[in-house]
């Protein structure tokens, strides 16, 4: 697996300016459909709801990005997967709606994540939460920031006093060999907006032990990176992207010592115990 100094990029800042251009314009589109009863259906296989607005913005990001970079390989939730993408350089990795249901519900907590991965790092990324107006951005060169302000994760080492977003399911016994770690579990539908949450420092920590899909992590990992936070996998292994699978074995994202202590307890050691327990 390459390194940061092994990678040869084009130009990450270029790349950082044409996909928030795609992905602001690709808000405006969700936003026309937005709490306006769009077509929807079931994907199958307990892949959940897609509605005329994910294909729609979809349709709009695959214009702007692969016209301005026909190089490029794609990789979105909303379009069948494509195996030369695995030959190419640089990708995108796309979800055009992350946190589908929550749109549909007239929710305001979707987000349209938009990464550039090069020879598996990604290196540039964008979140946009068009009905909050806020973009969160970052290269492998620079800064994470919100609405070009820059952004950094918690200084939080408590487990206990820890506020983490992660989904019910990611709670269960099996995942916790060392007992399950007493943080304050927290939520929001969108995996994208969950990890920029966390590299903002509104939340401690961010986790799934679950697969997790290329397309809603890629982006928001490298704003959680660059914002301080460390992020693995689900076991502590560097993530790889653009994988013939699609998917990772999971995300743990937290500010150095706090990741330790997660990790610690998710791999079978002792976890710390309440104040009064």
């Amino acid at each position: 697996m390459p390194g940061p100094d092994d990678l040869v990029m084009s130009d990450p800042l270029a790349d950082l300016a044409l996909i928030e251009a795609a992905t602001r314009a690709a808000g405006e589109v969700a936003l026309s459909y937005w709490k306006l009863d769009p077509r929807q259906w079931d994907k199958g296989d307990e892949a959940g709801p897609v509605s005329e607005a994910d294909i729609a913005v979809n349709d709009l990001l695959h214009r702007d990005l692969i016209g301005a970079r026909p190089d490029y390989g794609w990789l979105s939730e909303e379009t069948a997967d494509d195996t030369a993408r695995l030959a190419c350089d640089r990708v995108f990795i796309i979800d055009p709606i992350d946190g589908t249901r929550a749109f549909l519900a007239g929710e305001d907590n979707f987000a349209i994540s938009v990464a550039v991965a090069e020879r598996g790092r990604v290196v540039a990324g964008a979140v946009f939460l068009p009905a909050k107006a806020r973009m969160y951005t970052a290269t492998i060169a620079g800064p994470a920031c919100v609405n070009g302000q820059p952004i950094g994760v918690s200084s939080q080492s408590d487990i206990v006093a820890a506020r983490v977003l992660t989904q019910k399911a990611s709670l269960s016994p099996e995942h916790w060999p060392g007992g399950l770690p007493p943080f304050q579990r927290h939520f929001r539908p969108s995996l994208a907006y969950r990890l920029c949450l966390a590299a903002e420092g509104r939340f401690d920590a961010m986790l799934t032990l679950g697969d997790a899909w290329e397309w809603d992590i890629a982006a928001g990992v490298l704003i959680a990176e660059q914002a301080g936070a460390v992020v693995t996998d689900g076991h502590g292994g560097a993530l790889w992207f653009n994988s013939s699978a699609r998917r990772t074995a999971g995300v743990i994202v937290a500010p150095p010592v706090l990741h330790a202590v997660i990790l610690s307890a998710r791999m079978g050691g002792a976890a710390p115990v309440s104040p009064g327990v």
